[in-house]
């Protein structure tokens, strides 16, 4: 699946690609560190020549426009910038990436990496760690104006030290009906609906009361098929916000595999899941969720992956949805709902004072997105971190927002005229900015790929009522113990 960038060509859930050889200019896959002589521009520099792997998508539509942002962004001219192409299939891009990487290959030096893959290489010795390499005004840069749950993806879990420069992040919000909300009765704007943070209990009697007004088939779709999705995203937002955890916490999501507790089965995750069967099936559980409105989500959701779940909103069925960037890109178009688009940040459980499990509790977002890593076997240390400069650029940030999309990495550029400036996604950097601040990542190791599909199944089952939730969770805490040993 593809990234989910602001622009959005496609829906996605962390941007995932695949290396499928040389491409841009020439870069042939060859050494690069003393083919060249000379620049003749006065620095003396010899010419080094820097293969990025970058997606296919956007080097066939604007490579020139790359170009221009990384010489805008100070890129020298003795670096000479060549490209790899990747397209969208994740298995094929990590398989890529690990095969040359494991050879020693020198080629490409540097790769667009997705977020949740770059623990992984980190805990094989492939990547570069930076920290070593990079210059002390880069690491500043990266250590103190990024979105640092973002970063810290890209960070040694053991050490702190980093593999990785934030690129673009990615990540959900509540996308909603303004102009059914203001038919309602609500006033999104004046209760700061785009930036504060509402209780499931709060947010389920709107969204029942706006689905009720206007007629509406539904009151929510969001995804919890049977597919990666549920377990990095649906799933781990709605838990967390009730300060549950697969592993005890943030501190423990890149492990260590099998020294880490496993807590799917605790009170507060069942609760969770007992919260969207009533969205669902408005079930009374003795009278738990009293105060909540229920049966304004179909079953359909069940399963729903990001762009079937995004039709029904679309086509004017329910009131709010939950998605992507690309998602607001689209629904707020001029030709679907332009400025009756409202949006705002995900629902919560429990405030982050009262979560159970450390790092979790309140408005919570998954995140998807990537980061630049170097290879360790290049031979032109001093293009690569010339590259990094580069990118490090908040004109090089806002460039990319400009020409595909790609949200800042910073916070701060969300507050910046070229990001408010964006159309339509620009209407919404005040929402995606609270996402970006109040991330959860998904708990990426080794064997991460092997404890996907039993979360999924799980909580698949849990809100179907094939099981109750304290039944199917006990059975996901056996897998999950199961893959950990």
């Amino acid at each position: 699946m593809q990234a989910a960038g602001a622009t959005g060509v496609t829906a996605g859930i962390a941007g995932c690609a695949d290396f499928v050889g040389g491409g841009g200019d020439g870069g042939d896959g060859g050494s690069g560190g003393g083919d060249g002589g000379s620049t003749g521009d006065g620095s003396g520099q010899e010419t080094q020549t820097i293969q990025l792997s970058m997606g296919a998508d956007i080097l066939s539509e604007a490579e020139q426009g790359v170009r221009d942002a990384f010489r805008n962004a100070g890129l020298p001219d003795w670096v000479e910038l060549t490209f790899a192409r990747q397209s969208q299939d994740t298995g094929e891009v990590r398989s890529n990436f690990n095969r040359r990487l494991s050879a020693g290959e020198t080629k490409p030096d540097a790769m667009l990496m997705d977020n949740g893959w770059v623990n992984i290489f980190i805990q094989r010795g492939q990547i570069q760690n930076l920290t070593e390499m990079l210059p002390e005004e880069i690491l500043s840069t990266v250590n103190n104006n990024y979105f640092q749950g973002f970063t810290d993806t890209a960070r040694d879990p053991q050490s702190g030290n980093l593999f990785g420069v934030p690129l673009f992040p990615d990540f959900p919000t509540l996308l909603y009906r303004k102009d059914l909300a203001e038919n309602a009765g609500y006033s999104p704007e004046s209760n700061n609906w785009a930036t504060e943070p509402m209780t499931w209990e709060e947010w389920s009697n709107i969204a029942a009361d706006i689905q009720d007004n206007a007629g509406l088939d539904y009151g929510f779709t969001t995804q919890w098929d049977i597919y990666v999705g549920t377990a990095c995203c649906t799933f781990n937002e709605v838990m967390s916000s009730w300060g549950g955890a697969y592993f005890g916490g943030r501190d423990n999501l890149f492990g260590p595999v099998g020294d880490r507790p496993i807590t799917v089965d605790e009170p507060e995750t069942i609760k969770s899941l007992n919260m969207m069967r009533k969205f669902v099936h408005d079930e009374d559980f003795g009278g738990e969720f009293d105060g909540y409105a229920g049966g304004f989500t179909p079953t359909n959701i069940l399963g729903w992956i990001e762009n079937p779940s995004l039709a029904p909103f679309e086509e004017g069925n329910s009131a709010f949805h939950r998605n992507w960037p690309y998602a607001i890109a689209s629904a707020g178009s001029d030709d679907v709902f332009g400025q009756d688009l409202g949006t705002m940040p995900i629902p919560y459980g429990v405030p982050e004072s009262e979560a159970a499990q450390p790092g979790t509790g309140g408005t919570t977002s998954a995140l998807g997105g990537w980061h630049v890593v170097a290879n360790p076997n290049s031979e032109n240390t001093e293009g690569l971190i010339e590259l990094y400069r580069a990118v490090t650029q908040d004109s090089f940030n806002l460039d990319l927002l400009e020409l595909w999309g790609w949200l800042p990495p910073k916070p701060e550029l969300f507050n910046s005229d070229t990001a408010q400036e964006q159309e339509p996604t620009g209407r919404y950097m005040d929402t995606l900015r609270v996402a970006g601040e109040n991330t959860m990542p998904r708990p990426t190791t080794a064997v991460w790929g092997d404890q996907t599909s039993d979360i999924a199944q799980q909580a698949n089952r849990a809100v179907n009522q094939d099981a109750p939730s304290e039944e199917a969770m006990t059975t996901l805490a056996a897998a999950l113990e199961e893959t950990e040993s």
